[in-house]
């Protein structure tokens, strides 16, 4: 793994020779520069990974180079420390203002230094990790928040609720009142048509969260939730869910992105309901079921599912889909055992044009 790197500018030549020999002994690349012009242009060369800046320099101060560096689309977000000799509040209170990260006053120990770079470089790993921006990104999201047991703290304590096959989560109408997590089992998101048929919107597996996005508008369920199989489900309440996401900005930031790209989904989801034949979204449905449940272990992806659930997932009549995996049997794209539908070539699937 390459060192991170950072680049120190500092006018007094000790301060700058010893503040770089502490932060090279601690395994950091380390460039510098005598005066502010001259660290905007390594800046914008080097790409650092993080920046230390004196204030007080002649010519261009460090409140200047923080300005020009956060004009840059590149540099914006790359954490930034002050380091000063003032600790006056007047000071403080402008850098933060430009969008200063910290401060370190002089003197300093080797201590304080590296513990304000490392929390710096750990903020910023985390604002710039890319999740999954679906349902899984999010356990994965709440998993970092907090460090490695976040997700086993946040779910600890809380009520788990036993659905069998079939039993309802929740009802499209209701009012929510909390947060769901899958511990174990399968449960399906639908929407129900004025006439009483479905359209299956997701599925969910263990790990993943549901019902957010009411809890979220604080608006009635538009979906239902409803065991696929016996599952167990963790119910968080909506205060503590609340408190989560609206506690702190880059929290906030990462769940809209989720959210954003559930709502892109969904669209190129009907999209191709509307525009694609029942073959072809018979065979997406298939192949999304593998990517959701496949367990990696299993060279040959194979599930129970009721074809009525399938045809709700494809949104066709049960009988259209019937007809359709006797079609896909036949051409050995899948074999049906038991009521279980087994996936003999995947690929052929996925690339399926009608």
């Amino acid at each position: 793994m390459n060192p991170r790197t950072i680049l120190l500018i500092e006018d007094n030549a000790d301060v700058r020779e010893n503040t770089a020999e502490i932060l090279e002994l601690a395994n950091y690349k380390v460039t510098t520069a005598p005066d502010g012009k001259e660290g905007v242009e390594l800046a914008r060369t080097e790409n650092p990974d993080l920046i230390i800046c004196d204030i007080m320099m002649p010519g261009l101060d460090g409140f200047g180079v923080l300005h020009l560096l956060s004009k840059d689309p590149k540099l914006a977000t790359v954490p930034f420390i002050f380091l000063t000799a003032k600790a006056e509040r007047s000071d403080m209170r402008k850098g933060m203002d430009l969008g200063a990260d910290d401060y370190i006053t002089k003197p300093f120990d080797k201590t304080e230094l590296l513990n304000a770079v490392e929390s710096r470089l750990r903020k910023s790993d985390f604002l710039h990790k890319e999740y999954g921006k679906d349902i899984e990104g999010l356990g994965s999201f709440i998993s970092d928040i907090a460090g490695s047991t976040a997700l086993k703290r946040f779910l600890e304590g809380k009520r788990n609720n036993h659905y069998k096959k079939k039993e309802s989560v929740y009802l499209e109408g209701n009012y929510p009142s909390g947060l769901y997590y899958v511990n174990k089992g399968k449960v399906k998101i639908f929407k129900t048509h004025e006439y009483g048929k479905e359209l299956i919107t997701d599925l969910l597996k263990e790990g993943d969260f549901f019902g957010y996005i009411a809890l979220l508008e604080e608006t009635p369920y538009n979906e239902s939730a409803e065991a696929l199989e016996d599952s167990e489900v963790t119910f968080i309440p909506k205060e503590e869910f609340q408190s989560l996401v609206f506690g702190n900005v880059a929290v906030t930031k990462n769940f809209l992105k989720i959210l954003t790209k559930g709502v892109l989904d969904k669209q190129e989801r009907l999209l191709k309901l509307a525009y694609s034949s029942v073959r072809k979204r018979t065979a997406e449905a298939l192949v999304l079921l593998q990517d959701k449940y496949k367990n990696k272990e299993s060279e040959k992806f194979e599930m129970a599912i009721a074809r009525e659930d399938l045809a709700n997932i494809v949104g066709t009549a049960t009988e259209s889909l019937i007809r359709t995996l006797s079609d896909f049997k036949e051409e050995k794209l899948i074999e049906i055992k038991d009521g279980k539908i087994r996936i003999i070539d995947p690929m052929k699937l996925k690339n399926l044009k009608a």
